[in-house]
């Protein structure tokens, strides 16, 4: 070695074994075991929970349980008057104050329209504040204020058109727009009914009630099949009910599956909607169209699933004869990723398969060359 030459203290990364790396990381085999431990503990996973659409959802927009929010269960405060509601009151014995203005008007036309401020006018009486007030309350003021002029007074308040209060159902509906707030408990079942129902693109596990710049996350689908009634929030003024899409909810199938045609382009990776946020490992490869017999190794099929910061993998293997009836149990999560590994000496397998026309053809013209002298003689 030259006096002038030093040898480099840095050393140059050589590549591990397939076997060395996968040591090193943290694999969960899927097998009976990890199974049970998956259904015991489904607090965190589980197909029909709503614990890993929430968490998910959560961790996108921060969106918060349905806690102290009124549900179906609760007492539902009587609808209270507010701005451009219309009144109908009823004087017994004097039409000259029930329906001052003709007999063959409308109960809304004929009614008292609350102003913007809150009060309306009536004969006898004056100004009287009507926003946030039950029909009971205005009833009461208006007999002790009446029963100066009137003796015995008899009258019934009742709203007539209800305009105050309005909630907005947006997103995955047949028919989105503004729904109002009546006497009769709007829920968020009957919200969504009211516009027509879902579509087929909707997303019953993640729906977004915001309120007073609150947002929170409610599971629909657990009201459908479970009947968790707290699911169905009481809807009051100024709530936005968004039913969002599935584009979230996917999973990804790369690897060595079978070959597929979309648009005239021949791919193999591939994204599945998962329906109704629920999908097993079985269902994804088989729509995926199974993983390819030739390049494909069937002992080594992944999923990895979370971010950068803790990831899990879990391996199976297909060779396995209980590895279907395992991956049919088990449940994937949105954004998960299937990888299908590619069989051991299959890139030689390829060049191979690259240079076997050449060979061929060659192997062609070495025969036409020896047959021609025999054809001279």
């Amino acid at each position: 070695m030259s006096p002038f030459s030093r040898q480099s203290s840095v050393e140059m990364p050589t590549r591990e074994s397939d076997e060395a790396i996968l040591k090193k990381l943290n694999i969960q085999t899927i097998n009976a075991e990890l199974i049970i431990r998956l259904e015991q503990n489904s607090s965190h996973y589980s197909l029909a929970p709503d614990n890993v659409a929430n968490h998910y959802f959560d961790y996108r927009i921060g969106s918060k349980a349905i806690k102290g929010v009124p549900t179906i269960n609760e007492p539902y405060t009587q609808y209270r008057v507010g701005p451009r509601d219309i009144l109908n009151i009823t004087v017994w014995d004097h039409p000259e104050l029930t329906i001052p203005a003709g007999e063959f008007r409308s109960a809304e036309a004929a009614g008292n329209v609350v102003g913007e401020d809150g009060t309306f006018f009536y004969p006898y009486v004056g100004v009287v504040q009507a926003a946030g007030r039950t029909v009971e309350d205005i009833r009461e003021e208006l007999t002790v204020r009446l029963s100066k002029y009137i003796e015995f007074v008899q009258l019934d308040v009742r709203v007539a058109s209800y305009r105050s209060q309005r909630v907005y159902v947006v997103g995955e509906v047949t028919t989105p727009g503004i729904q109002l707030v009546k006497d009769i408990p709007l829920t968020v079942l009957e919200a969504i009914n009211n516009a027509g129902g879902v579509t087929s693109e909707a997303d019953l596990r993640n729906i977004i009630l915001t309120r007073n710049d609150q947002t929170y996350s409610i599971n629909l689908l657990n009201l459908y099949e479970g009947g968790d009634v707290t699911q169905n929030v009481l809807l009051q003024h100024g709530d936005v009910l968004n039913v969002p899409d599935n584009a979230l909810n996917k999973v990804f199938v790369l690897g060595e599956t079978n070959h597929f045609v979309a648009g005239g382009a021949i791919g193999r990776s591939r994204s599945l909607t998962m329906n109704k946020a629920r999908m097993t490992l079985t269902e994804a490869l088989s729509e995926a169209g199974g993983f390819d017999q030739e390049t494909s190794d069937p002992a080594r099929i992944f999923v990895f699933r979370g971010g950068l910061g803790k990831p899990e993998i879990f391996h199976l293997n297909a060779k396995s004869p209980d590895a279907l009836l395992l991956a049919d149990r088990f449940p994937l999560q949105p954004r998960d990723v299937i990888y299908v590994d590619r069989a051991e000496g299959i890139r030689w397998n390829q060049i191979i398969g690259q240079i076997q026309p050449t060979i061929n053809l060659l192997n062609a013209f070495d025969g036409a060359l020896r047959v021609q002298p025999f054809l001279r003689h």
